[in-house]
């Protein structure tokens, strides 16, 4: 067999039949039964110890061949005890595969297994390799056994490994190989109505059947392209079974393979049986326990049938972990850290404090990695190198899809950083420094901008992955490529620009979440006097009252139409560490009037700047305003850049990072702790955290990391995550629900008369509007889901797991706020929809609107400018005739540098698309997520709320009355548009935080 063709072939693929041989076995008159290791590592009295004791000692293999063991079951009792009829069964299934010859002695062998329960190495016979090496060859088939037996057919639907949206062809080829020699995917079912009697636990549990084995995998032939292959599996039905609530699954093979679903037709007495499984399973060897998946019907801890209880209890306790040691890709354990891993303590520039874990910085939990400690700090976790930053621990089943995978955009995300920094960079300090004008930055998105030839570029063309190539370099290799034009400059290039339009991308832009109604005037600060001294607005009456339309003040403020964008306390603390950087930036405030027509208009900027001796002296501030002609014109537009800076580091580290990304991941840990797959709050919650821990790791290794993508384009530079924790110290998750944070910012007030009751203060803001209809939308839909399951109160004061898990969410996951006293409780069926909602709102809804508008509004770099290099110019300076003479020139020198603004373009492009296999709100992976009939009706009423929202969406942005919603820019607001096509976009509300 080893030099035949197909062993030839297998062992170019590194099956080495050889090793499998144990020896020579003869006619078997010579080799003792019992005692000879001739058909297992182990000798049979080894591994059948209680058939051994009752057996006679001195038989001989050839005594017990000819298809029946001689003297099986001869014992001086007449009932077996349950072990050995086990073993018994056991030792009958290996005998039956083995087969003797009369031939020459030297001839006769017999291929044996080197058989382990837990089953990592081949286990057949030569003759059973033949016959399945025949079928495989020349498609003939075994001839099926006729049986008495009541047999029940099975579908199973899996995807294999693969590499990108190819099936792995290696991994493939050795998986037919360990089929070839009997090492299969075998299932066994768990009865949730028959007791096993043979377990010695006190209590109960569901009777485990008879193994059955995915049929024709050899000739089943999988698609090039990765997708779903389907199998056949027959169930010699034992009636002891009765209803099958779980089965078990052992892989044999060597590869990993994603289970989708598996369908039973005809169980006797109950029909059709589906089990939703969705879920990588990897070699038996990796796993302590045998992988389990339960019935497609969700049960509250104390209705689950008692025979599935133990194993419901023991799968959570697999998935919680030990705590200890480096996870790896194949296990599935869920755990807390802290943000330890952002920073190497080796090299002083990226030295960093630890993020979380104390009073001072607080944040949320990250999931855990267990990689070991830099050897300069214990408590700083190392960090992979970017090449290997894909493989960072995430369990196998948050990770990336194939489709995604094979959109690149884990990649692309690796690749940012390695392509722009630090080949690029070096590069471009030798050559193109700076945009020389606006007409420059608009060949990124006509004509491409030009790159020096050379080895440098050679180099880099070498290093980075084909998409990265396609959306940065054109084929012919000359230059940048050209990029998507942002929606922002379609319609008119330079209508970005205007007052109007910068105040309306407050109301319907990518960060629409932090503009304030201004009750009292002049602003005050909320900053410690004793640390900062007088921080409060220097904006007086006489500055604005030329801009309140013939109004005055004290009118506009007891009218709520005077609004305030304030970044003041955000930002001062850090601002003398900030400004001692490379980047120059000011503080800021920024009031807007709410106009007749329903549109805001920008009337103040206060740029502040903390005293040079001393931060208790207070704040040194200048109030621009707003002019039309000569040089005080082109102060006003470096103003609002210098505000769009800020309200640029506001909407990444905290709209986005931390509000969306950062706060859910506690919530995606917890829920796979403490909920069973069979809970229904874990079914309602856990497609709204889809990606999300595949997401944020990628993000720790090349976002947020010391030295990454947001301290080198961003003003905040090294500070940034420290800032971050400051700012979370004031999150509170009832705040996030919309209607809430809505409130708290003056931007409504309850009315039961008006929609969801709330009036709005400004009829016509979009992200508003919108929101609070797909808000409501989805509170809908909870409640109809929630009050299915949950009759009553005691219903969830009496659910064990929901109580762990909010325990565990407030006391770890977001434990430095666990003495919080704004946490909700979970004490009521109202309080689980509430919380319900909140989680499901900000992961879905919130994060898209802050995310996908990024390309649209800031693919355009003087849109929405990150860093500053310069402060504005004072009066009898150089810098301040060249911005009389070249206004903008002096505007691009100091906003975002070429190098910075081109990362950050090639990042927002990436994180501003949809992938194709992306869920959107109100869908679902597989149609049959439930068995249970009225979550299906109440979710597909749901679909059709969101369908008639788009409806009303796109009817609203037509409606030219409502202008915050299109604006001179002319880009109508579509960003909570619940559904969409893959690619830039500029709408779509995926179900997760997913990108």
């Amino acid at each position: 067999m080893v030099g035949c063709g197909v062993g030839v072939a297998l062992t170019s693929y590194g099956v080495d039949l050889s090793s499998m041989i144990m020896g020579i076995l003869g006619d078997g008159h010579e080799i003792s039964f019992w005692i000879d290791k001739w058909v297992c590592e182990k000798s049979l009295m080894i591994e059948y110890p209680a058939l051994f004791a009752i057996e006679k000692k001195g038989v001989f293999v050839l005594d017990c061949m000819g298809g029946i063991l001689r003297g099986y079951g001869r014992s001086k009792r007449n009932v077996l005890t349950a072990q050995e009829k086990y073993d018994l069964g056991s030792l009958m299934s290996q005998h039956q595969s083995i087969h003797t010859h009369t031939l020459k002695s030297s001839e006769l062998r017999t291929l044996t297994c080197n058989k382990r329960r837990r089953g990592d190495v081949l286990d057949s016979c030569m003759e059973d390799l033949f016959r399945k090496v025949g079928k495989l060859l020349f498609g003939k088939s075994d001839a099926k056994k006729k049986s008495s037996r009541v047999q029940v057919k099975g579908k199973v639907v899996l995807m294999k490994k693969n590499m990108l949206d190819f099936n792995d062809l290696g991994a493939s080829v050795m998986d037919r190989a360990y089929e070839l020699f009997g090492q299969h995917i075998s299932i066994q079912f768990i009865s949730a109505t028959h007791a096993d009697t043979g377990s010695s636990e006190k209590r109960p549990r569901g009777k485990v059947g008879k193994e059955a084995i995915l049929e024709d995998w050899i000739s089943t032939i999988s698609p090039v392209t990765a997708g779903e292959s389907t199998y056949e599996i027959t169930f010699d039905w034992d009636e002891e079974i009765g209803l099958p609530g779980a089965f078990l699954v052992k892989n044999l093979h060597p590869s990993e393979f994603y289970l989708i679903t598996l369908t039973l037709e005809d169980v006797p007495g109950h029909g059709q049986v589906h089990f939703v499984c969705n879920s990588w399973v990897y070699p038996s060897k990796y796993y302590t326990k045998d992988r389990i998946f339960f019935a497609n019907k969700a049960y509250l801890p104390g209705e689950t049938p008692a025979l599935l209880r133990p194993y419901r209890e023991e799968e959570l306790e697999t998935l919680r972990g030990n705590g200890t040691g480096m996870l790896e890709e194949w296990d599935r354990v869920y755990d807390y850290a802290l943000y330890n891993d952002l920073a190497e303590p080796d090299d002083e520039e990226k030295a960093r404090p630890i993020i979380g874990g104390s009073s001072d910085l607080p944040y949320p939990r990250r999931g855990r990695t267990g990689r070991p400690p830099t050897e300069s700090d214990p408590n700083i976790e190392s960090r992979l190198s970017l090449i290997e930053s894909h493989n960072i621990y995430v369990p196998r089943d948050e990770r990336f899809g194939h489709q995604k995978r094979s959109d690149f955009l884990a990649y692309e995300l690796e690749a940012v950083l390695k392509f722009l920094l630090p080949e690029v960079e070096a590069l471009y300090d030798a050559t193109i420094d700076e945009f020389d004008s606006l007409k420059d930055v608009m060949e990124l998105y006509t004509g491409g901008l030009k790159l020096p030839q050379g080895q440098s570029l050679d180099k880099i063309l070498k290093t980075i992955p084909s998409l990265i190539i396609k959306e940065l370099v054109r084929s012919d290799g000359e230059g940048l490529s050209k990029y998507s034009t942002p929606q922002v400059i379609q319609a008119d290039p330079s209508a970005w620009s205007s007052d109007e339009e910068f105040a309306r991308e407050m109301l319907a832009g990518v960060n629409p979440v932090s503009i304030q109604l201004l009750k009292e005037f002049p602003p005050t600060s909320k900053l410690d006097a004793k640390v900062y001294g007088n921080q409060h607005s220097s904006i007086r009456s006489h500055h604005i009252e030329e801009h309140l339309d013939g109004s005055n003040v004290e009118n506009v403020v007891k009218a709520n139409r005077l609004f305030i964008l304030d970044y003041h306390d955000s930002f001062m603390p850090y601002m003398r560490r900030i400004n001692a950087t490379s980047s120059k930036v000011y503080a800021t405030r920024t009031l807007l009037l709410l106009q007749n027509d329903g549109t805001l208009k920008p009337i103040a900027i206060e740029l502040s700047l903390p005293h040079p001796d001393d931060d208790k002296l207070g704040a040194i501030s200048k109030v621009c305003t707003p002019a039309k002609d000569g040089v005080e014109a082109e102060i006003w537009k470096l103003a609002k850049a210098y505000v769009a800076i800020n309200d640029s580091g506001v909407h990444q580290l905290i709209s986005h990072w931390l509000n969306t990304h950062a706060v859910i991941e506690p919530f995606v840990i917890a829920t796979n702790r403490q909920l069973s797959v069979l809970h229904p709050i874990y079914k309602l919650l856990h497609p709204h955290f889809r990606d999300t821990m595949n997401i944020n790791a990628s993000a720790r290794s090349i976002l947020i990391s010391s030295g990454g993508v947001i301290e080198k384009t961003f003003f905040t530079g090294r500070y940034s995550i420290e800032l971050c924790s400051k700012i979370y110290k004031n999150w509170a998750f009832p705040n996030q629900a919309l209607p809430k944070d809505l409130i708290l910012r003056g931007m409504a007030v309850e009315d039961s008369s008006s929609p969801h009751g709330l009036r709005l203060t400004i009829e016509d803001y979009p992200y508003a509007v919108d929101g609070l209809e797909i808000w409501s939308a989805i509170k809908t839909w909870v409640q109809d889901y929630c009050t299915f399951y949950y009759k009553n109160d005691d219903s969830v004061l009496n659910d064990t797991e929901l109580q762990s898990w909010w325990k565990e969410v407030r006391e770890e996951g977001h434990g430095d706020l666990k003495h919080e006293p704004w946490w909700p409780n979970m004490n009521s069926v109202q309080d689980v929809i509430d919380n319900c909602t909140i989680i499901i709102w900000i992961a879905s809804a919130l994060h898209a609107a802050v995310n996908f508008g990024q390309y649209p509004y800031a693919g355009y770099p003087p849109n929405r400018p990150t860093l500053s290099r310069r402060l504005i110019p004072e009066p009898n300076t150089p810098e301040y005739e060249e911005l009389k003479e070249n206004p903008e020139k002096v505007f691009l020198k100091t906003v975002s540098p070429q190098v910075q603004s081109l990362l950050s373009i090639t990042l927002i492009e990436i994180l501003s698309r949809h992938t194709s296999d992306e869920i959107y709100l109100g869908e679902r992976e597989c149609p049959e997520w439930t068995m249970d009939t009225e979550p299906l009706k109440a979710f597909e009423k749901f679909g059709n709320k969101l369908k008639e929202i788009e409806e009303r969406i796109t009817k609203m942005n037509k409606d030219e009355r409502l202008k915050n919603r299109y604006g001179p820019v002319k880009v109508p607001y579509t960003l909570l548009f619940p559904s969409s096509k893959d690619g830039l976009t500029g709408m779509g509300i995926p179900n997760s935080v997913s990108i």
